[in-house]
């Protein structure tokens, strides 16, 4: 069995949720969470790095100097790659990074990101976030007394325009929901905190992408 850490609003600490392991995705799936974090990664990238090849650099096609009887090497025209000016030999030019990921893979690698965090103990349940005034100190105090010291992923089960707003301004605090985190995103912040409604859509995808996966 897995527990899962309970807080009440304020951050007191509540009973323990447990979690059958048998409900998790640990024996398999760590290749699946390779492939589909290298695929957000990629696609994140907006690839339009873009350089000038030698026929693409402006310029006439008169040779510097006469072949021969200078002294000099030969050289054909001064767009070519070996002159201070000229073209980019192989550069780089805009393309696309996507990459294709089958959809079982991908809910097979949120079931086992997910499970691996709920298994290491990174999972903490809030019974719901509620703020005296949608300030970020009070966020930042909540977080503080539940000791979430890293990066923290807040899970809610729909948008939740407060908690985006005490959240906007601290650095290490990343909002999100149920629905829309994806595998990157879990684990790239040390503890998911989660209302019971958030923890609960959770619960929800994370079975229904183990049973598909």
């Amino acid at each position: 069995m897995s527990t899962v850490k309970t807080y009440t609003a304020d951050g007191t600490a509540a009973a323990e949720l447990t979690v059958d392991d048998g409900r998790l995705t640990l024996d398999r799936g760590d290749q699946a969470v390779k492939d589909a974090v290298t695929a957000i990664r990629n696609a994140k990238r907006a690839g339009t790095a873009d350089t000038l090849a030698k026929g693409e650099v402006a310029g006439s096609n008169k040779k510097p100097w006469k072949q021969k009887g200078t002294g000099n090497a030969r050289s054909g025209f001064r767009q070519s790659p070996v002159w201070r000016g000229g073209g980019v030999a192989h550069g780089p030019h805009p393309r696309s990074f996507e990459q294709k990921i089958n959809r079982k893979v991908m809910k097979l690698a949120f079931a086992r990101a997910l499970s691996g965090k709920i298994k290491d103990g990174e999972v903490a349940v809030v019974e719901e976030f509620r703020f005296a005034e949608p300030k970020t100190k009070h966020m930042a105090a909540l977080l503080a007394k539940i000791g979430a010291d890293r990066s923290v992923l807040v899970v809610t089960a729909q948008p939740d325009e407060t908690v985006a707003r005490v959240s906007g301004n601290l650095p290490r605090v990343t909002v999100s929901t149920a629905t829309a985190v994806d595998v990157y995103t879990l684990l790239a912040n040390r503890l998911v905190l989660a209302d019971k409604a958030g923890f609960e859509a959770l619960s929800a995808r994370l079975a229904a992408s183990a049973k598909e996966g």
